[in-house]
């Protein structure tokens, strides 16, 4: 099996983070191809940053296809991208936001999502309520641009752990879960530390898409998701002309 781990921001040290983080969960069988966006933002940190890092992200995926690989992951929590790649690919695509709050699920009640900044933490609550987990969530940030997360000095860790011991002081949380790609590398430790499940995104998505694969499943092409209709793009999109 072939798993396509695609990060939609251009930081290959994110991506070798995550695809790290997805060798250490996928079974023997598992091939885990990691990739980065080849344009786009640094970082994905709200709205605006998202919408520009989907081309690169499809580029990706399309440019690909003829090696060929069984299930795609699109390593950024806000899920960036992930309605458009799900209409373009013919195999299952999973974002880190709904494979780590699915998986939460079968774990707690009431669980609390640690992400990095203000403007993410809005963009994440909502995909938490459109992913059916509103009444059992809560979101958090910590106050840690993305990038910090990759600088030791930086601080980052202790706001992290810090926005953590409210979660469960507060909230009543009884598993955290990882709001960014960039802390994929910190599930072990901070489970073993707080004693409750972490659950990191790039865990929980390649074991659901190893399942899916297992599984004989792949995203419908009825509806919503139907691949692209045939249609020419103009200008520096030329290339994402579709045949139907």
């Amino acid at each position: 099996m072939r798993i396509l781990l695609v990060n939609p921001n251009t930081t290959a040290s994110m991506t070798e983070k995550a695809a790290v983080a997805a060798r250490v969960v996928a079974a023997s069988g598992t091939e885990i191809i990691s990739a980065t966006s080849r344009m786009g933002p640094v970082s994905i940190e709200g709205h605006y940053d998202g919408a520009l890092a989907i081309p690169g992200l499809l580029a990706e995926l399309k440019e690909r296809q003829p090696d060929g690989y069984d299930a795609a992951i699109i390593a950024c929590f806000d899920d960036t991208g992930l309605e458009a790649a799900r209409s373009f690919c013919d195999v299952p695509v999973l974002g880190l936001c709904e494979s780590a709050v699915a998986t939460a699920g079968f774990l707690a009640q009431r669980f609390t999502v640690v992400t990095t900044l203000e403007r993410s933490r809005v963009l994440i609550d909502n995909l938490v309520r459109r992913y059916g987990m509103g009444d059992r969530a809560k979101v958090r940030a910590s106050d840690i641009p993305v990038l910090e997360l990759e600088n030791e000095a930086s601080g980052a860790i202790g706001k992290l752990r810090a926005e953590i011991e409210r979660a469960l002081a507060e909230d009543g949380a009884e598993a955290i879960v990882l709001g960014c790609a960039g802390m994929t590398d910190l599930a072990r430790e901070l489970q073993a530390h707080y004693g409750v499940p972490v659950v990191d995104g790039v865990a929980a998505g390649v074991k659901q898409a190893e399942a899916l694969v297992s599984l004989g499943l792949s995203t419908s092409k009825r509806g919503s998701y139907a691949s692209p209709l045939a249609k020419s793009f103009t200008g520096a999109m030329s290339h994402f002309a579709t045949a139907g």
